[in-house]
């Protein structure tokens, strides 16, 4: 599990529960349930890390922030 700030939210719009990393741009998921989004975006996590590491892109450390639910 990677330990990168977490918000997670409900979407009217969309109607699905929404996972956002801000540390890592553009690193989004959703799910139908709170547990699903979380899961969704630790594998969203995954790929955006495996991506930076393709093209020798910068990745951010953590800053150990609390994941935040809302």
């Amino acid at each position: 599990m990677y330990k990168y700030e977490t918000i997670v939210y409900w979407s009217n719009e969309d109607d699905v529960f929404i996972a956002e990393v801000p540390e890592l741009s553009g690193c989004i998921a959703h799910g139908n349930s709170q547990q699903e989004a979380l899961s969704n975006v630790n594998e969203a996590i995954k790929l955006w890390i495996d991506t930076a590491n393709e093209f020798g892109d910068y990745i951010p450390e953590s800053k150990g922030h609390k994941l935040m639910f809302a």
